[in-house]
């Protein structure tokens, strides 16, 4: 019996510790990434500012799993039909196997914008942010920000900082083709953010629709704004093995009879019909409740009985979100309930925030590091 894992993100990584907890060892579970190490996405754009956030917010997948495999290889295909993984230079067949490669940066074609704009998912792409954004300080010049969803604003926050620890004069802009920054999310928590991106000293365009870039400037409905840095933060996409496609899964989460999907590679629509947002704090709760049903799945196979009795019920995906939180600058916007906060108590819940995913996967040290970084 094969149980595969495919990324170690926030889904992937919360999904293979749960399922080391309650699988019999006698199940071969593989966890599938490009890296050896887990990445805390949500405070990437940190790396920016202090590059030494990076040790921070990366964990050897080794120091926080047990006993699971641990393959690093990049998923090229995914065979659902067969049950096999198409990796870069082998094939892994399965019996069942949880899709949590995360999203990509979507470019929607945009004639330039792939070319010259600079996207946030890496540590390798917030170092190139950042080594643009410090000629432009040289400069004295402009950078300009392509989407003002949760990575936008926080991006947009962090060079507006950069800037002001350099005393530099550098124009940071933020365009949102919606008539709002954060436009996912309830609107105090919006006002909040543009009033903390304000503040900042961010300039902020909505109803800003980007039809492309050259290397000088981006392109808006009938005028150009120039640049010398160019972050894209517009959108997400399927990942490569996924076809660039986020198929819809319902509340079981599944793609098929041996398949999930967890995590921001779907679209998900929960057990109540609510659409889930792209998050960390979805694919966490997510990966959940895909751990407690893979586990009665891979036990009632494991007991013989797949061939004369009917698989067991499984327990729905409901999301309940928590609260959201932004931090911009050295301020920060969260919300709990009806309730908005900003400056201490917001950068305080976004530091929690940080060091209690380390802390559930184990990473005590790092979860600690986190905080000092967060609020030192």
């Amino acid at each position: 019996m094969r149980v595969v894992v495919l990324g170690a993100g926030y889904a992937g990584l919360t999904l293979a510790r749960r399922l080391e907890s309650r699988l019999p060892e006698s199940v071969d579970l593989v966890v599938v990434d490009e890296s050896d190490r887990h990445l805390v996405q949500h405070e990437l754009h940190r790396v920016i500012r202090r590059p030494a956030v990076e040790d921070a917010i990366t964990v050897p997948l080794r120091d926080v799993l047990d006993w699971a495999t641990v393959r690093t290889a990049r998923v090229e295909d995914i065979d659902r039909e067969a049950r096999r993984i198409h990796l870069t230079d082998d094939a892994l067949d399965y019996d069942y196997a949880a899709v949590c490669l995360g999203a990509e940066t979507a470019f929607y074609d945009l004639p330039g914008v792939h070319e010259h704009g600079l996207p946030l998912k890496r540590l390798d792409h917030a170092h190139r942010i950042r080594e643009a954004f410090l000629d432009a300080c040289e400069a004295d010049g402009r950078a300009v920000v392509g989407g003002a969803g949760l990575s936008g604003v926080q991006v947009a926050g962090e060079l507006a900082a950069v800037a002001a620890e350099r005393d530099a004069d550098v124009d940071v802009t933020v365009l949102e083709r919606l008539d709002s920054v954060a436009p996912a999310f309830p609107e105090a928590f919006q006002s909040a953010v543009r009033d903390a991106l304000d503040a900042a000293g961010v300039t902020v365009r909505t109803n800003a629709r980007v039809t492309g870039a050259t290397a000088e400037a981006v392109e808006l409905d009938g005028r150009t704004i120039p640049y010398d840095t160019f972050v894209w933060t517009g959108g997400i996409r399927g990942p490569d093995a996924m076809g660039s496609d986020r198929p819809v899964v319902r509340g079981d989460l599944r793609l098929d009879d041996h398949t999930f999907a967890v995590g921001d590679v779907a679209r998900v629509v929960d057990a109540d019909g609510e659409a889930v947002p792209a998050s960390a704090a979805a694919a966490i709760r997510e990966a959940r409740t895909v751990a407690t049903n893979l586990d009665r799945l891979v036990r009632w196979e494991l007991d013989g009985r797949g061939t004369d009795e009917f698989p067991p019920k499984l327990d729905p995906f409901r999301f309940d979100a928590p609260g959201w939180i932004a931090s911009i600058g050295d301020d920060a916007v969260a919300t709990v309930g009806p309730k908005v906060f900003t400056g201490g108590p917001a950068r305080a819940m976004k530091a929690t925030v940080g060091a209690g995913h380390l802390s559930s996967v184990g990473a005590i040290s790092r979860a600690a590091d986190l905080v000092t970084e967060e609020l030192g």
